[in-house]
């Protein structure tokens, strides 16, 4: 656990160059993790930023390895619902989208 911690404080101490080497600007990351311009940069400077804040960035900075987490995920939750028995058939799938008018 305390590697973790450690690994995290240097995370978020190197975040401000990891913002200037990376593609999306400042403005962008602050209008998508919905924080005020002066706190973020408030933030920046003094180092605080939460934990749901900083995933939050590290979703927007590395769109690639958080989209392949959500797969993985989803992939197992759809094992879960497979093995639970909460599933439809394909017939009973086209049925419902029939009933609603969607094909």
């Amino acid at each position: 656990m305390i590697q973790e911690i450690i690994t995290y404080k240097s995370i978020v101490a190197n975040l401000e160059d990891v913002l200037n080497n990376s593609p999306f600007k400042k403005n962008y990351v602050i209008e998508q993790i919905g924080i005020p311009s002066p706190t973020f940069y408030r933030k920046l400077k003094t180092q605080t930023f939460t934990p749901d804040e900083m995933l939050s960035i590290a979703k927007i900075l590395s769109p690639e390895e958080n989209f392949r987490l959500e797969l993985i995920a989803d992939i197992e939750q759809g094992k879960r619902d497979l093995k639970n028995g909460n599933f439809i058939t394909h017939e009973e799938m086209l049925e419902e989208l029939r009933s609603k008018k969607l094909i």
